[in-house]
C-alpha cells in the first residue's frame, strides 16, 4: 500500500483535484491501493499503523501563512524519522526547507519565500498571492540533473517536467544532497544523504506525452520502495 498525504485544506483536500486525482493516477501507474490522508492527521503513530511501502506528500495551492504551525508537527516527526521511502511534491518539498532549515515548534507563522520578482515586460499573472510581482512558474520546463541517483536513471544529463508553482526553497536543507537544478529554481530535486527521503519542486505526477520524465521518475523511486 501506498500513502499520499495531501498538504490541501480539509475542504478540498480529497477531491478529484486533489488527492483522489492523485490516487487514481499513482494507482494506475502501480497497480497497488493508495491510501489517502489529510497532512494534520499524519503522525508517525498513524502512518505506522497503516504500514505503507512509501509516503507521498503533495503540492497545494495554500499559502504558507495560512497554515497552522501546530497541525505540521507530525508530518515533521515524520520527515525528521521515518525510514518509509517517502517523496515529497511541490509544496510538500517546501515542507522538507521548513522542517530541515527551522525548529517548527519556535516559531508561530511560516513564511512565504517567492521565487523571484517578474522580470521586465514580463506579465504578472497575479497568481502569487500576497507577493504582487513575482514570478509564478506554469510550464513544462527542462530540469539539469547536477549528481547521479538511482530515482534519475535513464534521463541523461537533464529532463523536463511539469512546473506549478510560485514559492521555492531558499537554502538547502541540512543533511540534503543537491541533485537538480532548473533555469529558474535552484532546488529542483534533493535527497536525505541516509535515507530514501526525496523531494521534487516540479510535478513528477503531471507528465503527459511527449514529455513522460515525470512518470520515469515515479517508476524509479517506486522501484527503490519495492513497491514494482
Amino acid at each position: 500500500m501506498i500513502l499520499v498525504v495531501s498538504m490541501r485544506n480539509r475542504k478540498d483536500y480529497d477531491q478529484r483535484d486533489g488527492a483522489t486525482g492523485f490516487k487514481c493516477r499513482v494507482e494506475h501507474l502501480t497497480g497497488k491501493p493508495v491510501l489517502t490522508m489529510h497532512y494534520a492527521n499524519a503522525n508517525p503513530v498513524c502512518v505506522n499503523a497503516v504500514n505503507p511501502r512509501a509516503i507521498i506528500i503533495t503540492g497545494s495551492p495554500d499559502p504558507w501563512p495560512t497554515i497552522r504551525i501546530s497541525d505540521l508537527y507530525g508530518l515533521n516527526d515524520i520527515l525528521h524519522t521515518t525510514k518509509i521511502p517517502l517523496l515529497a511534491i511541490c509544496q510538500g518539498h517546501q515542507l522538507i526547507g521548513h522542517c530541515f532549515n527551522r525548529d517548527l515548534h519556535k516559531v508561530h507563522r511560516l513564511p512565504d519565500e517567492p521565487m523571484r520578482k517578474c522580470r521586465p515586460g514580463e506579465p504578472d499573472t497575479g497568481a502569487v498571492k500576497g507577493h504582487p510581482g513575482y514570478y509564478y512558474a506554469d510550464a513544462f520546463v527542462e530540469v539539469k540533473i547536477l549528481r547521479a541517483d538511482p530515482v534519475l536513471a535513464g534521463l541523461g544529463r537533464s529532463f523536463r517536467v511539469r512546473e506549478s508553482h510560485r514559492c521555492e526553497i531558499k537554502k538547502l536543507p541540512w543533511g540534503f544532497i543537491h541533485l537538480a537544478k532548473s533555469t529558474e529554481c535552484n532546488y529542483e530535486m534533493i535527497r536525505h544523504g541516509t535515507r530514501l527521503l526525496y523531494g521534487t519542486q516540479f510535478h513528477a505526477e503531471r507528465w503527459e506525452k511527449p514529455y513522460m520524465d515525470g512518470r520515469t521518475i515515479l517508476v524509479n523511486f517506486f522501484k527503490l520502495a519495492g513497491v514494482l
